[in-house]
């Protein structure tokens, strides 16, 4: 399908490496960056749930472009730190929390809090959400549990990847190829599950 045939959604991401996933996670959609439509975009998430997150976003987003438009609000939870770091997830181990550390950072960070740690169970969430209208939106939300790892091993993927360890793989998830991640991870099931729902809108 030519791109110009596909249905356009408006990605609320300055994160270059989940919007080059977006687009893997949707093929039947054109996905572009608000840079590529003019928007300086911006956007606090102050919200106490994934869902308020993506969603804050998503409208925000939606204002201004008056596009439908794809968000997620995604983060990992360590049994052992009671669900830390959660919806703080990009800001884990921040300062002033707000400045972000490097993945890498982030991770050291993490690993070095759970490194007693004997329950280190741990699951991503995404919460992905369309929005169409001011007050006509599409949300789903997924999970993908693994065990966190004493090290990070990988270089695919992004964020928490080298540190979420897959058991039934012998691989942490930056250790897997993006098929193997699409297929099984938070955000890939999520995005089949809101494809599936919003497709049908655009015909």
């Amino acid at each position: 399908m030519d791109s110009t045939d596909r249905p356009t959604l408006i990605a609320a991401t300055n994160n270059p490496h989940k919007l080059i996933e977006f687009r893997r996670l949707f093929p039947d959609f054109r996905l572009l960056s608000p840079a590529q439509v003019g928007s300086n975009f911006s956007y606090e998430e102050t919200g106490t749930t994934y869902l308020d997150n993506a969603l804050g976003k998503a409208l925000y987003l939606f204002r201004i472009v008056e596009i439908p438009v794809l968000a997620d609000d995604s983060g990992l939870e360590v049994a052992g730190l009671e669900g830390e770091p959660g919806i703080y997830s990009s800001r884990y181990g921040s300062l002033d929390g707000n400045t972000e550390l490097s993945d890498s950072q982030r991770n050291a960070y993490l690993l070095e809090r759970t490194a007693s740690l004997s329950d280190r169970d741990c699951f991503f969430v995404c919460c992905m959400v369309a929005v169409f209208e001011e007050k006509r939106f599409f949300a789903v939300q997924e999970t993908f549990h693994g065990i966190l790892a004493s090290v990070p091993s990988g270089s695919g993927g992004f964020g928490y990847d080298p540190v979420v360890y897959l058991p039934e793989r012998g691989k942490t998830v930056a250790e897997l190829s993006d098929e193997e991640k699409d297929a099984i991870s938070h955000r890939g099931k999520a995005a089949r599950r809101l494809g599936a729902m919003i497709l049908p809108l655009f015909r």
